[in-house]
């Protein structure tokens, strides 16, 4: 799957838990982007193997993060440009405050 292909996969993610659709539908359209078969060097090494499977990982996951932060900053642009009262970062940093009071 391409970086392209697995940022659409992110961006249809978002559009379809805002749609109403069922966590299950986007948990399996997001896991699609995971490798179920990894390449791992002929070695008794574990760090080098382990080394090999990240590598295969981040990949993809970088992309899933990619097409998350591209959406969010397509959405936040296009919200901020509403002249709204409140601003992406005001209500970025309340969320923020949120997690940290409940993270305690």
């Amino acid at each position: 799957m391409t970086e392209s292909e697995i940022e659409l996969k992110a961006i249809a993610a978002l559009t379809a838990l805002r749609g109403g659709v069922g966590a299950d539908y986007v948990s399996d359209l997001l896991g699609e982007v995971i490798p179920t078969q990894f390449l791992v060097p002929d070695t008794e090494d574990a760090a080098e193997v382990g080394l090999a499977v990240l590598n295969q990982l981040s990949e993809p996951l970088s992309a899933l993060i990619k097409g998350f932060v591209l959406a969010f900053e397509t959405v936040a642009d296009a919200y901020d440009q509403t002249d709204p009262e409140t601003s992406t970062e005001a209500i970025l940093q309340a969320l923020a405050l949120g997690i940290a009071r409940n993270s305690d």
